[in-house]
């Protein structure tokens, strides 16, 4: 019996959340480390990492981790990272799984929902032989050089959260890597607390089945059902993105009240009008377009606060004039904000 989910699309298709850079971008604060030459020539700055909404392609996440790790002053950066982490790190995703019936049940939310959270890897449940489950994790051959710490943050953050979940108690049958060991494998063992495997055909945390039996005293249905809708809506809102498409989007969300045109985005990209027409052509879009649809999230997530009035959220999407604002809203929509306001309520 195999449980399955996909990753995803191809390496330049930006819809990966920053996650994994952040954490890394944090890390470097730690030890003082610059991180602005990672991000050198990729139409992407620290600053825009830390946007929630930000998305880069697979091939972007990985030239950064390719430039950061030799700046790094430690060994075994993929367990440092994924060593600290908590449920808080794994946000909506996270209290989904922690308000489920059982560590069954929040295994297989996590699967389901692995793509919210940005993963490098693609994560499935097998069936062993032997009795055993196993995490399997996998990457496109194009990241084979970052594997092991690609493997290291992985499997590290998968064992704390299934710690924070299942008590302090759990530990793996072993862990199995498809790389030689480091200089550092002890390491592995005393994070892990198991057997740790090197030169394996995959990589896989293996578990005891009994686990997925585990009640959750934090169980609570209506919680569950919450989190799990807002999973939903976080995996819909992952949509197919070119890399350019994406950057023009960095751009225009802290600039929406100045109301920016195609030319101002391009000289801010370093690029001729010319050429980003271009570009967003081949990715099958155009400026108005990405324009006009970061404009529509920013005063949907507006609308939500009845504080607000119609007229300042228009203002805040570069809109002067409220009968402007509210014909564009439902050229956009099909609705004007008032009405779109009233489905929040």
């Amino acid at each position: 019996m195999q449980w399955k989910t996909g990753l995803g699309s191809r390496l330049s298709i930006a819809n990966l959340p920053t996650n994994m850079l952040c954490s890394l971008v944090l890390l470097a604060g730690e030890f003082g480390v610059n991180t602005e030459s990672w991000f050198a020539g990729m139409r992407l700055n620290v600053q825009e990492i830390h946007d929630p909404q930000a998305r880069v392609s697979y091939r972007q996440a990985c030239e950064v981790i390719r430039r950061a790790l030799p700046t790094l002053p430690i060994e075994g950066t993929g367990l440092a990272i994924g060593g600290t982490q908590n449920g808080g790190n794994f946000g909506v995703l996270g209290l989904a799984m922690k308000t489920a019936p059982t560590f069954g049940d929040a295994v297989l939310i996590g699967l389901e929902y692995q793509r919210n959270l940005g993963p490098l890897m693609e994560l499935e449940l097998q069936d062993r032989d032997d009795g055993g489950l196993a995490v399997t994790a996998t990457a496109p051959e194009e990241a084979a050089d970052l594997l092991p710490f690609l493997c290291e943050e992985m499997f590290a953050s998968t064992l704390m959260l299934a710690r924070e979940l299942a008590g302090p108690e759990f530990r793996p049958l072993r862990l199995e890597l498809g790389y030689p060991a480091p200089r550092y494998a002890a390491r592995y063992h005393d994070l892990f607390g198991c057997e740790v495997r090197f030169d394996q055909p995959q990589h896989a945390m293996v578990v005891d089945r009994r686990w997925l039996a585990l009640p959750f005293a934090s169980y609570n249905p209506v919680t569950s059902q919450q989190a799990l809708a807002l999973c939903q809506a976080q995996l819909a809102a992952i949509s197919p993105r070119g890399e350019t498409t994406a950057a023009v989007e960095r751009q225009l969300r802290p600039r929406l009240r100045e109301n920016p045109q195609m030319t101002d985005i391009a000289t801010a990209l370093h690029l001729s009008e010319r050429t980003l027409r271009r570009q967003l052509a081949e990715e099958g879009t155009s400026f108005s377009a990405v324009h006009d649809r970061v404009r529509t999230e920013r005063a949907l997530e507006l609308l939500q606060d009845p504080a607000l009035t119609i007229a300042w959220i228009g203002g805040q999407i570069g809109f002067n004039d409220v009968r402007e604002f509210r014909r564009a809203f439902k050229r956009w929509t099909g609705q004007a904000p008032s009405e779109a306001r009233h489905h929040f309520g």
